[in-house]
Formats: structure tokens, sequence, C-alpha cells
């Protein structure tokens, strides 16, 4: 469906889509009137060393000149206890029923911490902001005495910002505005195509009565004149908004899942409800698998948001529920437009390659960034967009610097580019494609396989190797062998070109076996910490998107951070998920009747194994670009699946046992020969 079309339609029902916006405009400016303005009120309390501590030199007695980092632990101590229920309870009977916050200053280092209270009424929030630094010191005093430690040796708290002028807050106000507007347009943009494609329905059952009665017919469709737009073409501006705008950089308030690529595939959305709801597209025969999957993965998200509604969560949590709902409908929408949007292999086929050659661009940047020890996407600044990561840093390991291209961290650069190596591969082998020069079909495949090893982590290189092991041993000897020595020679040259990357990654897989890697050994501290949050909500978890590393900690593994978030149940939709794509890679190899998209199978299953095992490694859901790739593959092998079936030879029948049925129907009867003239 066209733009022209899509604005034919709504100047058609025009009176379904204008009382919906103005409806939404009462609403909204009924919700402005209405709400009350929320002030905010802010107070800094910094911890100091006790008096015995601070006469250390060059102190000589001054407690402000020795408030360093040592009492970091100790603040982070004190947070939790302001931000637990108990402490909730009692600030409660003291008059403190707003919501309040409390959390490390920012762009500060040491124990300094800021609290903060939000509420309607300005005297009211000035005075609980009081109430909430006096009870901070009281609190560090009752765990220092339950502690049993000596006054000289307790750690003070001192004011170093007085509780401010609480001011309004109107940022809220006008997201609950805007909000009210964009759900009754949104409304009121699919109830019109709800309605055209009833009365279009209707009209059509008409004009075949009238035919069949032998009455005129009606008027056949007008043809558009617009330009046609496909889902291939949506999808196309959605990888370039996703690779090539760093996916730290958001909307201000939507958090990391605001990129401009979720807006826009958001969008993409409300373009297929349009075409599908007016009958102009119809889900292929053999794509349902990957949708059902994502179904799956929907219930459980949705069983999370509610049990989150229905335990005392605070503000931030509410708010990361909310944004793992609108990353939800992002996932949905990437399954749907490939997987059912997508009608023409050929077209699916130029959707690969051009996440292969922009996800080959990405990778280039990646070697700019390692061989300059830059971030090239710091440099990058977009009116009206923000940073979701603060304070985003060049990460160092050993002497190199991890390249993260327009990524957000190093290892998503190295999973998301895991997850393309396999199909650049395959499309550098594609016979198809032989008639273009080797740069283009092997410099992908050289620029993503050589950026794996600089972002010097495990995560890369055992997608590497997955990839590897995959996708080498199902070639033909010759090939197999060609492709071990350039395997080797492409060690060999990263340890003269580079050296000491081969010995630090050597390094880091020895300290990993040994155990003596400290990285490792913190993730694996964090297996027993996430006990007591699953034994609290078992099935339905605390919400998509609420274990905010700020309230609890970074786990560093998916598997781990969504039974956190989603329990067992999203688990088993998560695990499903990636045993979908792995089924789905393994059946095009199966079905496939040529050696091409024998490859391609083997690619998708390549893909599959890679997200199902580095996920194991990194919160990877939680990276937009990572978690674009990985659906949209899972959803675009569905869609091949779809297609080889439909072109796979038909099944034995039991009229023609030995010939296909439909593909090689039977040869008429050889007529019969005419009679020979009697002889005279």
């Amino acid at each position: 469906m066209s733009i022209r079309e899509m604005g034919a339609v709504l100047c058609r029902r025009w009176y379904v889509i204008v009382p919906a916006i103005l409806l939404s405009l009462l609403a909204a400016l009924h919700l402005y009137r209405s709400v009350p303005v929320a002030y905010q009120s802010q107070s800094s309390v910094a911890l100091l060393d006790s008096s015995a501590a601070s006469k250390l030199p060059p102190a000589f007695g001054n407690p402000l000149s020795n408030a360093g980092g040592a009492l970091v632990v100790t603040a982070d101590v004190l947070i939790r206890t302001l931000s637990g229920a108990d402490a909730a309870r009692d600030l409660h009977s003291l008059g403190v029923t707003d919501p309040y916050t409390v959390g490390f200053a920012a762009n500060t280092s040491g124990p300094l911490l800021t609290l903060t209270v939000t509420g309607t009424d300005r005297a009211k929030v000035l005075k609980e902001t009081n109430t909430l630094t006096a009870f901070a010191g009281e609190q560090l005093n009752a765990l220092q005495a339950a502690a049993k430690v000596q006054p000289a040796y307790m750690v003070q708290t001192a004011p170093v910002v007085l509780p401010q002028t609480p001011v309004p807050q109107l940022k809220s106000r006008y997201q609950q505005v805007l909000g009210v507007l964009i759900l009754g347009a949104g409304g009121g943009f699919v109830l019109s195509f709800v309605v055209d494609a009833l009365l279009s329905a209707r009209r059509r059952r008409r004009e075949r009565c009238a035919a069949d009665s032998g009455g005129p017919g009606g008027a056949g469709r007008r043809r558009s004149r617009g330009r046609h737009v496909d889902a291939t073409a949506l999808l196309t501006g959605y990888l370039a908004l996703a690779f090539f705008i760093p996916s730290n950089l958001t909307l201000p308030g939507l958090g990391g899942v605001g990129t401009p690529a979720n807006v826009f595939a958001l969008l993409a959305l409300f373009w297929y409800l349009a075409t599908w709801l007016t009958g102009r597209i119809r889900p292929a025969p053999g794509t349902r698998l990957p949708r059902v999957a994502m179904w799956l993965l929907a219930v459980s998200v949705l069983a999370s948001y509610v049990a989150n509604a229905g335990r005392g969560s605070v503000r931030k949590e509410l708010l990361g529920a909310d944004r793992g709902l609108i990353a939800l409908l992002v996932w949905v929408s990437l399954v749907v437009l490939v997987s059912a949007g997508i009608q023409d292999r050929a077209r699916l086929d130029v959707l690969l390659r051009r996440a292969v050659v922009m996800g080959s661009v990405v990778a280039a940047v990646g070697f700019y960034d390692f061989f300059t020890a830059t971030n090239i996407a710091d440099s990058i600044s977009i009116p009206g967009l923000s940073s979701s990561v603060p304070q985003i840093t060049t990460l160092d390991r050993g002497a190199f610097t991890r390249p993260r291209s327009t990524t957000a961290q190093p290892l998503e650069f190295g999973g998301m580019l895991a997850l393309l190596l396999p199909f650049a591969v395959q499309q550098a082998f594609d016979p198809v494609r032989r008639r273009l020069p080797a740069w283009r079909r092997w410099g992908p495949v050289a620029l993503m396989g050589g950026a794996l090893p600089l972002t010097v982590s495990r995560t890369s290189i055992i997608g590497a190797l997955i990839v590897i092991l995959v996708m080498v041993p199902r070639w033909k000897p010759q090939r197999r062998w060609t492709a071990i020595g350039v395997l080797v020679g492409a060690v060999a040259c990263f340890k003269v070109i580079i050296p000491g990357l081969i010995g630090t990654i050597t390094a880091l897989f020895a300290s990993f076996l040994s155990n003596s890697d400290s990285s490792t050994q913190a993730r694996t501290v964090k297996y027993s910490a996430i006990l007591p949050y699953l034994d609290e909500r078992p099935v339905a978890g605390r919400g998509l998107g609420t274990f905010i590393p700020e309230l609890y900690f970074f786990t560093d593994n998916q598997y781990m951070l969504t039974l956190a978030e989603t329990g067992l149940l999203g688990l088993v939709a998560l695990l499903f998920l990636f045993l979908t794509g792995i089924h789905q890679g393994g059946a095009i190899r199966r079905l496939a009747g040529g050696e091409s998209d024998r490859e391609l199978g083997q690619a998708f299953f390549a893909s599959a194994l890679v997200a199902l095992v580095v996920s194991a490694t990194f919160d990877a859901l939680s990276f937009p670009m990572f978690a674009g790739m990985f659906f949209l593959t899972i959803a675009a092998g569905g869609s091949y699946l779809g297609f080889i079936r439909r072109a796979a030879p038909k099944p034995r029948s039991v009229e023609f046992p030995c010939l296909p049925a439909v593909q090689q129907p039977p040869s008429p009867s050889p007529r019969p020969s005419p009679a020979p003239a009697p002889v005279r």
C-alpha cells in the first residue's frame, strides 16, 4: 500500500479519524488541567570518615579532606537500606508519603548521595526532604550501632547541599498529555482502516450478488498512482537507522528503547496493520512458526507486566516495565514485517544483502576505532536525541582499545557481527553473485570476521568459533581445506600486524578455564545472588525492564536477567525462540533443492546457535542493535522456510505413488491409432 492510498483511506473515513483526534484533544486538555503539577526537591549528603581515621596525615583532623572513595561501599549499603521496605514504612510514619529516591550523585566517584522527593504539594515536599535528609544520618548511625562500632570510629553524614526549594516537574505532565494524543490518533488510524475494510468487504459481496443475478457490476478498483512501498523498503529504513545512528542516542524519556530505529519500527507496524486490514497483504503460508514463538514471548512479558503492577514497585521499575512493553512492540513489529510482510523471495534476498552490507560498514568503523583508539560515535550529536548510557568512555583491555563502532558496548558490537557473519559467508559463495568482483563478495566477510578479534572479548571469539564449527564441516573437502588455510593465515597476520592481540585473547580464555579471571568470578557470584529474586516470583517474574542495575546489579547474562524479569515462563519462551531459529535453519537445509539454499539454511542454523550461546555471556536483548538483528534473522528464517516449503516437491499421492503429485502430472494416454484400411 502506498502513502497516497493510505491518505485516500483516511480521507474517505474522515468521520472516524476526525472524531478520534478531537476526543483525544479534549481528553488531553482535561488531563492537562486536572492533573496537578509535580514538584521535586533534592538534597546531597556526603559520608565522612570517623574522627579517629581523619587524623592521619595529610588531613590533620579535617574530615572533609579525607572523604575519599573508601566509603563508597558504606554509601551503597546506606542507599540499599533507605530504599528498602522497612525504611519506607518508617518514613511513612514520619510523614514522608510522597515517592522518594536515594542514589549516588551524578558525575561523582565518591560517597556523595542525592536524596530526591517528588510530590504535588510544594511545602510538603520541602518538609519531607528535610525529614529524609535527617533520617539518612539516623539510619547510618543505627547500622553502625547494630554492628557495635565504637562512637569514635563511626562514619558520619554531612549535608553538603541543603534541601532545595521544590521546582515544578512539567516533563511528566507533558508526557501524559502526549501519550493520550498518541493513543487517540493511533486508535483512530487503526479504526479507520478497520471500518474501510468492513465496508469494502460488504461492497464486494453486493457486487458479487449483483453479478450473479445478472445486474450491472460495480466499478473496478482504481489503480494506485502512488509509489508502492513494501515491507523490504521499510525494513531497509529501519536497518539504516539502527546501524548508522549510535544505539546509545535515544529520544528523551524513553531510555534505551527510544532509538530512532525502534520508533521507525513502531510506525512501520502501523503501516502493516493498515495494509493488512484493507486486504492488500496476507501472511504467506508456512511462515507461522516465528510468529507463534513471538506470541509465547509476548504472553510471558504481559504476565510479568501484570505481576509488576501487583507488587510494591518504585517509580523507576514502573517506567522500566513500560519501556519493556515498548521493546516488545518493536520486536513484534520486526517479526511480523519480515515473516508476514515480505511476499517475494527476491525482496527477502535484497533485505539480507542490505543487512550484510550495512553491517560491514559498521565493522569498518570498528577498525577505525581500534587503530585510532577513539570512539567515533562519541563525536556524533543529533538534535533532539540524548545519550541513554551516561559517561560512555573508551574501554581498554590490556594494551588495546575495544571498539564499539555505533553500538553501545563492545559486547553488542561483537555479538551483532557474529549474528551476521554466517550470511556474509553464504552470500560470498552464492553462485548468483559470482559475476561480482571478489572484493564485493568477500569484503563483508573480511570486515566482519576481522573486526571480531578486535573487541578483545570472549563473546566475539566464541561467536566466531561457532560460525566456523557449524559451517566449515559441511563444505566440500576442497573448500574446507582452503578455509582452514585462510583462517590459519589470518591468525598469523593478526599476530604480525597487531603484536600481543592473540596473546591477550589466549590469556582471557586461560584465565577463564582456571577460574582466575576477576570478570568471570564477578559473574559467577551473581548466579546465587539472583536466586532470592527468583524465589519471590518464580513463574511470571518482576516485569520486563524492571531489573535495573541502579537498583539491583548487572547480570551480564540474558538467561539470568530473563529469570529475574519474566520468570520461568519467560525463560521457556526465550529458549523456544532460540530453538525455533535453530529448527528453521535445519529445516531449510533438509528441504532445499540446491546447494545455495542448503548453505543458506546452515547460515540460519549458525546465527541462531550464536544467539543461543552468547546470550549467556551478556544481557543480549538489553542492547537495541543486537536485539533488532536477532529478531530480524529469526523472522527471515521463518519466511525463507515458507518459500522453500512451497517450492519443494509435493509428497507422493495415493493415485500416483511413483510420481510426485501436481509437480509431474501423469502424461495423457496416447491416442488410439486409426484402424488400417481393408485390403481389397
